[in-house]
């Protein structure tokens, strides 16, 4: 049998809240890889609308590898929510115009970097990540979990602000998968190999053809 149609909005047969996201996102600067989905419970039209303050002039990107699982009202906070934080107040006077216009004359707002998200990553519902932040291949984000900080490969991380509940596994078999990267062999690769891939047998999916 064929691995799914990549190229298809709704991977799903009669299911519309389940899509292929890089079949949905609009917005250039989100970028999304082969093989991820987003599931809503209302309409997949949500999952830009749940990326807050992404405007054109702060330049950040998010990002999001392949094979990748989003629940629903998971909710991305970009840079342009970023308020000075080092001067004596944070009131964005700028944004005003008239005669607060040149507030910021010569000084910048926060910006943290691109939100990356790795590879074959599991965001759990309700979801809150924040700018700059990165989530290694293979992560799994609790439900509820509000993300200010990097997430290592293979962590379960959960709460808020998320902490490491554990690793999925050891440290040399994370090591392995990290150099296995199975989401870019190819699919047919992929598929001939999927009761290796359900299952916790690294060492079969180093050898595996």
């Amino acid at each position: 049998m064929p691995a799914p149609n990549k190229t298809l909005k709704f991977p799903l047969k009669n299911y519309d809240r389940l899509c292929f996201l890089k079949n949905v996102v609009k917005n250039p600067h989100i970028i999304v890889r082969d093989y991820t989905y987003y599931d809503d419970f209302e309409n997949v039209e949500n999952f830009e609308k749940n990326v807050k303050y992404h405007f054109d002039f702060t330049g950040d990107q998010l990002i999001i590898g392949r094979f990748c699982m989003i629940a629903s009202h998971v909710t991305f906070i970009m840079n342009g929510a970023n308020h000075l934080t080092n001067a004596i107040t944070a009131y964005p006077f700028a944004i005003f115009g008239e005669d607060w216009k040149n507030a910021m004359e010569g000084k910048k707002y926060p910006n943290k970097g691109d939100i990356n998200i790795g590879n074959d990553v599991w965001i759990g519902y309700n979801t809150t990540i924040m700018a700059g932040v990165k989530i290694g291949d293979g992560a799994i984000i609790a439900t509820n979990a509000t993300v200010t900080k990097d997430v290592e490969p293979y962590a379960i991380v959960g709460g808020n602000p998320a902490q490491l509940i554990k690793k999925r596994f050891s440290a040399d078999q994370i090591k392995k998968l990290l150099t296995i990267q199975w989401w870019n062999w190819d699919i047919e690769k992929i598929t001939r190999n999927l009761h290796l891939l359900t299952d916790h047998r690294i060492e079969e999916l180093e050898t595996c053809e």
